[in-house]
């Protein structure tokens, strides 16, 4: 480009600017609007740290709006609108990862979340041939029988709102473990309850407060004695607190006694034990958290835990967002999990040269999964075993012996 065509279309994004730009562009936040917000009463506890963790290892599973063959077999993905959304980026803020750790931490914080689509080709309520361009998560409201009330973030204006949709246009997905982590009294609720009861007794004990008795050498049955009392205890808390080092005195027949002593109970027994209870339950154990985990518990925690969310989240998309011309079309909403994530790098070569031998994989997509450049050879996207040797113009077999060769051999 010549210096006469960098100066007609150049742009810089400090130059031209209006300093009265920002009064257009619609309502401000220092924090964004669209992020879920747990309950109250998650965000100080391990749930909001079981959630997380759910959520980021469901989100690193690849989802696409995909193409199968005539055996339910996968072929190749679909171009549209839809895969995108899976794919690349859900809308303007989120990309497919936030997006789907969205859907994930939002189901399992409120049991049940709606997945809306905001943008599309045709009016989905009118017509069931539409392409989806971009899709938000929402908190539903109100159930009705054919529709639902869902809290939405509108990106144009800024703030969240309350709309009503049918239930056919939207992804109402259920979090499967609802009966252990949202149900009244289940294991996380009173794992929630009893983490409260801990902060409101750390909180007492950390107030500042000396919880003390004095004993005064009189009784204060009567009214002026108790007036003797009330001032001899404010006497007493204006010395500590005017105090540099908080220091008073009492009279030598007064007596004072400290209540602020640890009172032993079993609340953290009890929290131990439903934190066990709920790893148990969710197919999680500790070392998964602190990634101590070795390949068999983490394939027990994908199986038992990761599997059953991923596939309420793409049942549920296949069932609304696509129609039943597109299923019986072989398009299918389906994911993959990366089976090579945990394997140690010392055992990669041995698995890199078992499914190469038995034509499962070929080299260049042996380096696709550790990460090098494909190979330009060709004979590296070929499917065969590399380590027979192949032959170059093989002759031909020879002929049958038949009579007449045996009488000329003869």
């Amino acid at each position: 480009m010549g210096l006469f065509d960098r100066l007609k279309h150049g742009w810089n994004a400090f130059m031209g600017r209006d300093p009265t730009f920002t009064r257009g562009l619609g309502y401000g936040n220092s924090y964004k609007p669209d992020r879920p917000k747990l309950q109250t009463r998650n965000e100080r506890s391990i749930i909001n740290a079981i959630y997380t963790r759910i959520s980021v290892d469901v989100a690193a599973i690849t989802i696409e709006h995909a193409k199968l063959d005539e055996n339910g077999r996968y072929q190749e993905p679909i171009n549209s609108g839809l895969n995108s959304c899976l794919t690349l980026s859900a809308n303007i803020d989120q990309t497919h990862r936030a997006f789907i750790q969205d859907i994930v931490f939002s189901m399992l914080d409120e049991g049940d979340v709606a997945v809306v689509p905001t943008d599309a080709t045709f009016n989905p309520t009118i017509s069931a041939s539409y392409d989806i361009q971009s899709m938000r998560v929402g908190k539903i409201l109100e159930w009705y029988p054919q529709h639902i009330k869902v809290r939405l973030y509108n990106e144009k204006t800024g703030n969240k709102e309350d709309l009503v949709f049918p239930k056919k246009i939207c992804a109402i997905i259920t979090n499967p473990f609802y009966a252990i982590m949202n149900e009244r009294n289940s294991t996380a609720q009173r794992l929630i309850r009893k983490l409260y009861l801990l902060d409101s007794v750390d909180e007492q004990s950390s107030s500042g407060k000396l919880d003390l008795i004095i004993q005064l050498p009189y009784t204060i049955k009567g009214k002026t004695r108790q007036e003797q009392a009330e001032k001899r205890r404010a006497d007493l808390e204006m010395q500590l607190s005017g105090s540099k080092y908080g220091i008073g005195y009492i009279d030598g027949t007064e007596r004072i006694t400290q209540l602020n002593r640890s009172v032993e109970n079993n609340l953290l027994k009890q929290i131990e034990y439903l934190t066990s209870m709920l790893y148990s339950q969710l197919g999680m154990p500790p070392s998964v958290f602190d990634g101590t985990a070795d390949e068999a518990t983490m394939l027990n925690y994908q199986n038992r835990t990761l599997e059953p969310i991923i596939s309420a989240i793409t049942d549920e998309m296949k069932r609304k967002f696509l129609t039943n011309n597109a299923r019986t079309r072989q398009q299918s909403i389906v994911f993959f999990k990366d089976p090579f994530r945990l394997v140690p790098v010392g055992q990669m070569a041995d698995i890199a040269d078992k499914f190469t031998r038995n034509e499962i994989l070929s080299s260049n997509e042996v380096r696709q999964i550790v990460g090098f450049k494909p190979s330009k050879d060709p004979k590296a996207d070929e499917l065969r075993n590399k380590n027979l040797n192949e032959k170059e113009g093989a002759e031909p077999s020879a002929a049958v012996p038949t009579e007449e060769n045996e009488e000329q051999v003869e």
